[in-house]
């Protein structure tokens, strides 16, 4: 085997890597290689991720354990406004209640239960409650529940709601409460 003049076999000269500092050659063995630095740059990436990732899941977590907390709190304190007003109402019925026990004056007893009545209604309407129109209404089953069938008193009342059992309500145009009825047949 024929070798150069830095004593590399000829198969090996295409490598130009030589093992002895002393000898001539381009690149030696104990010379960083790039491919180490490489390495230790997308090891420096790899952990400056895993860094960035591992910040961002807990601060999702911190996240969702403050949403949590703030739903808590929305639910125990979303009807406070709704009992605050009706404190008024309540103080009213008090009144009404004192009322009835010392007067016998029907008239204005019945005045004066309209009066808090009317109150509670407007109060809750100002809320968002709607009552559901229902007599004489084509019977929908997605509206109303069906408590019995009566004979209809004409053909045209048939399949209609000839009388309310309960009202039914809507909350800012949400069915809470479906309207028991009775149907003709």
């Amino acid at each position: 085997m024929k070798e150069k003049e830095n004593n590399v076999p000829d198969a090996a000269a295409g490598i130009d890597i030589n093992t002895d500092e002393n000898l001539s050659g381009t690149t030696h063995l104990n010379e960083p290689v790039a491919e180490e630095s490489a390495m230790e740059k997308v090891k420096a990436e790899l952990d400056e991720s895993k860094d960035k990732f591992l910040r961002l899941v807990a601060e999702f977590d911190n996240f969702k354990r403050r949403n949590a907390k703030e739903r808590i709190e929305l639910i125990q304190t979303a009807g406070k406004e709704v009992i605050t007003d009706m404190l008024e109402v309540l103080d009213d019925c008090d009144r009404a209640q004192q009322q009835l026990e010392n007067t016998e004056d029907i008239g204005s007893i019945k005045e004066g239960v309209l009066l808090v009545f009317n109150k509670l209604r407007n109060l809750l309407q100002a809320r968002g409650l709607k009552s559901m129109e229902t007599i004489n209404q084509e019977f929908n089953p997605d509206l109303h529940e069906a408590i019995t069938e009566i004979p209809a008193a004409n053909e045209g009342m048939k399949g209609k709601v000839v009388d309310e059992v309960m009202k039914g309500y809507y909350l800012n145009d949400k069915i809470i409460r479906h309207a028991k009825v009775v149907v003709g047949k």
